[in-house]
C-alpha cells in the first residue's frame, strides 16, 4: 500500500516565491528524488499564498527514512529554511489500492 503525503505552509518572511521554486527544485532534483520508495511529488501554490506538496511514497518507512535524512541534507534544509514553521502541517494517507 502506498502512502501520500501532503504538506501544507507557507513562505518565510521576506522569502520570494522565485528563490523558494529554487530551492524546492534543488531539493527535488538533489535530494527527494534519490530517496528509495519517492514515486511522485508535486508542489503547487493557492490564490491566497498557501503552499501544497504532495509526495507519493511506496510505504510508510520510505517517507520516515527520507525525513530522517532530510535533517542533514543541505538542498532539503535550505527548502525547509525557506517556509515559515508555524504554518507547516504534514499529514499522510495509505491509498486504498
Amino acid at each position: 500500500m502506498a502512502v501520500v503525503e501532503v504538506v501544507t505552509f507557507r513562505l518565510a518572511a521576506d522569502v520570494e516565491q522565485g528563490d523558494f521554486l529554487v530551492a524546492d527544485k534543488r531539493a527535488q532534483t538533489e535530494f527527494l528524488y534519490m530517496q528509495t520508495g519517492l514515486l511522485r511529488r508535486t508542489t503547487a501554490r493557492g490564490m491566497e499564498g498557501e503552499w501544497l506538496v504532495v509526495t507519493l511514497w511506496a510505504t510508510g518507512r520510505d517517507a520516515d527514512t527520507a525525513a530522517l535524512s532530510a535533517r542533514d541534507d543541505p538542498a532539503a534544509s535550505l527548502l525547509t529554511s525557506l517556509m515559515d514553521p508555524s504554518s507547516i502541517t504534514s499529514n499522510r494517507y495509505d491509498t486504498l489500492e
